[in-house]
């Protein structure tokens, strides 16, 4: 499959909100603060498909020390082809010289991809959150 890999941000509110739709998550319901985040992050890996959003990381970072990979997600029409594990590898390369590059999954379901990729489950970790009822685009 030929796809195209970059840290450029050439992407639209409706090339996000169409790959965050493709696999139903509710952010995709708020494009314009959606393409915001994706703007305001420290790094955003994405894959094309021609003029196609395929797939996309998004990492939080502290600038020295800790990254966070915040989702990694591909449509499910270009799933099953590598590009999730590839976006992984550039990630690991770009943040080589951190001393942490975590994950939370939010699904446990997860953990074997990214255990495939280095990664191990921390003892005694958990994921938390709150969720704003008030939250809108």
């Amino acid at each position: 499959m030929d796809i195209t890999y970059t840290t450029e941000r050439n992407f639209t509110k409706d090339d996000v909100r169409e790959l965050f739709s493709s696999v139903g998550w509710v952010s995709a319901n708020y494009p314009k603060r959606l393409l915001a985040a994706l703007m305001g992050s420290s790094m955003v890996f994405t894959a094309w498909k021609g003029v196609h959003l395929a797939g996309l990381v998004r990492v939080l970072d502290d600038g020295s020390m800790t990254a966070y990979v915040h989702y990694v997600l591909v449509d499910p029409e270009y799933q099953g082809h590598g590009i999730a594990g590839h976006l992984m590898s550039m990630v690991k390369d770009h943040y080589k010289d951190y001393l942490y590059v975590e994950v939370m999954p939010e699904e446990s379901r997860n953990a074997s991809f990214y255990q495939q990729h280095g990664f191990s489950i921390m003892q005694d970790g958990i994921a938390m959150q709150t969720v704003n009822d008030n939250f809108a685009d």
